[in-house]
């Protein structure tokens, strides 16, 4: 009996020495990615055309770069990811697993957002996986507040049904019933359009993608899934995010040459076996390197490409980034 205790004993305290040396090998690729990136940093440095344009109105920032010279297909669109967070779960308790951004829907448009990803379950609540945040009213409400004040700002507003849940009823009807005077209809063309060819009504493209229900139809309200695209890395690796997402953006036409619109996410998500489990420890190790992304897009050739460039915990630097290269394009300097 005493043999049998202690050789399973000593398989636990293996099974933990391994578990620990695993946990040791993750911290350092860690560190060793976020060095990559910092030397890369102080090697490159993080200049790009347009890198010292500091708008300033971030909330009227398409206004002030002149809507009858800037086309949709030119704005580098200021994106966040799982954009209505921002009051998941139980504060201090599951909040800080699920939580990509702290501010408000209106907040993030007013700081310069313009492109918002929202994840709906069946009874239109807004959802991270299995954590509830409050009702898609509540985004619509934000939304439709913030255009009231401004005139000539456009927002791309993606409703996509969350992961393993069902898509809610006629949501559909309920978008455009709600949203119907401000909505741009799905259509090819817009994409060679100007800002003020829109306006002064139509200044949402609204990207729903429903898991089950059928997608919008040419021509309607609103816009089916292949109009926004992404290539999701699922990883808390800094430098494996991001040379994935020099890869992928390689890979797109120029913005100029297709009619849909490619995301990439300069963010990072956390993984089930490692320790670090809440978002803003993990995704910080990427957000620092927001405008290296950019400079290295110049480098390797694809910035005529890079379109939506989205965030968790968007700030003023990364709106200010994206605004900064779509003024560089307006001036044709990039």
């Amino acid at each position: 009996m005493f043999a049998a205790i202690g050789k399973n004993l000593s398989a636990a305290a293996s099974a933990v020495e391994a578990e620990v040396s695993k946990q040791v090998e993750r911290r350092e690729s860690i560190s060793s990615q976020e060095k990559t990136l910092e030397d890369l940093k102080q090697s490159t440095g993080t200049d790009f055309p347009g890198s010292d344009y500091h708008p300033s109105d971030r909330k009227n920032w398409m206004s002030n770069l002149d809507p009858a010279k800037l086309h949709i297909n030119q704005i580098v669109w200021p994106g966040t990811h799982d954009s209505a967070t921002n009051e998941i779960g139980v504060p201090a308790i599951t909040r800080p697993f699920a939580e990509c951004q702290s501010r408000s829907i209106y907040d993030q448009l007013v700081l310069g957002t313009r492109v918002l990803d929202i994840r709906v379950q069946e009874d239109r609540k807004v959802c991270h996986g299995i954590l509830l945040s409050y009702s898609v009213d509540v985004v619509i409400n934000d939304v439709k507040k913030f255009l009231s004040e401004t005139q000539s700002e456009v927002i791309i507003l993606e409703i996509r049904t969350e992961f393993g849940h069902k898509d809610p009823p006629e949501f559909d009807k309920f978008l455009e019933e709600h949203l119907g005077e401000y909505l741009i209809h799905q259509d090819d063309s817009v994409f060679g359009k100007t800002i003020s060819e829109l306006l002064p009504n139509q200044r949402v493209i609204c990207v729903w993608k429903p898991r089950e229900s059928p997608q919008p139809k040419p021509g309607s309200p609103l816009w089916s899934a292949g109009y926004l695209k992404d290539n999701w890395i699922d990883t808390d690796l800094p430098n494996t995010k991001f040379e994935s997402n020099l890869k992928h953006l390689s890979e797109q036409p120029p913005v100029t040459s297709r009619k849909f619109f490619y995301r990439v996410e300069n963010t990072l998500t956390p993984q089930a076996d490692n320790p670090v489990l809440w978002v803003k420890p993990v995704t910080d190790r990427i957000r620092g390197f927001s405008r290296l992304f950019i400079n290295q897009c110049f480098a390797k050739g694809c910035a005529d490409r890079l379109q939506i460039y989205s965030s968790d915990f968007i700030d003023e630097d990364f709106v200010d980034a994206c605004v900064g290269l779509t003024h560089a394009r307006i001036e044709g300097k990039a």
